[in-house]
């Protein structure tokens, strides 16, 4: 198996039963640790629903990117630019910046653009962006390069989730963001081999280490991520406060309880 990286080599890693009945090998990059399935042929079964029942967090993850990307914006891009949410879901983000006074748009060619109808790429005679948003899309792109060099084709810079695996095999085995049951997750990136891809194509790359990266031909005198070293200790303490009141009125999120229950029904 040939990396969809590098090229080079990619060793099996691992198999698994995806969306409970196709037993499917990982192969791992030899150069950069990105981890690919086998060429996904389950593919049109596993979007028969674009948004999966296992992704109930979505609300809560768009809350917390909104929060997260706004003074990312303000500090190192045009604020009064005009952004694109790429492969957006239902143009759930989209309402949310565009409530915080941010001029996004939407595009998705698998969702219904439900909550932001008429600010859609296809309303707009735009063809270049101050920046664009892909979260949670890497991980689902059977030919990660040439699906990446399009989305940058919209702009310099390119803000971006993907969760980064672990290291061991023995952890990578019971890592949850594979999430096999679906069968929408394919590609996965270490930080070794995102920043391959930002060199290939002439960008500077930053992370958070965990989840979080950003694209772009800016040289910035500091990571973006760790400027938020403050607010991320606010929330921290907010956080504390939460579980105490939690703790105080006996209510506590029932967001892990919910995937971990539909993903027993799925497996």
């Amino acid at each position: 198996m040939k990396s969809k990286i590098t090229g080079g080599l990619a060793e099996k890693i691992l198999s698994l039963k995806v969306m409970g009945k196709y037993e499917v090998d990982y192969f791992r990059c030899e150069e950069t640790g990105f981890i690919q399935t086998v060429e996904p042929y389950w593919l049109e079964e596993a979007y028969s629903s674009a948004i999966t029942k296992l992704d109930v967090g979505l609300p809560e993850r768009n809350e917390t990117l909104r929060n997260k990307i706004i003074p990312i914006l303000s500090n190192h891009f045009n604020a009064e630019g005009i952004f694109l949410d790429f492969a957006g879901g239902y143009g759930l983000f989209t309402r949310m910046m565009r409530d915080k006074g941010f001029n996004f748009y939407h595009t998705d060619k698998h969702c219904p653009n439900l909550f932001a109808e008429f600010f859609d790429l296809v309303d707009i005679k735009q063809e270049n962006f101050e920046l664009v948003t892909a979260f949670e899309v890497f991980e689902h792109l059977p030919n990660p390069i040439p699906e990446i060099e399009a989305i940058l084709k919209y702009s310099d810079n390119l803000f971006f989730t993907t969760v980064l695996p672990p290291n061991e095999l023995k952890e990578l085995k019971q890592w949850w963001y594979l999430i096999p049951e679906t069968g929408q997750h394919i590609s996965f990136y270490s930080a070794k081999s995102l920043q391959y891809i930002a060199d290939r194509f002439g960008r500077n790359f930053y992370t958070d280490g965990l989840s979080t990266h950003l694209f772009t031909k800016k040289k910035l005198t500091l990571n973006p991520f760790t400027e938020q070293k403050i607010p991320f200790l606010i929330r921290t303490m907010k956080r504390k406060v939460d579980r105490y009141f939690r703790k105080v009125y006996g209510r506590e999120s029932l967001l892990q309880k919910d995937w971990q229950e539909i993903k027993d029904k799925l497996s």
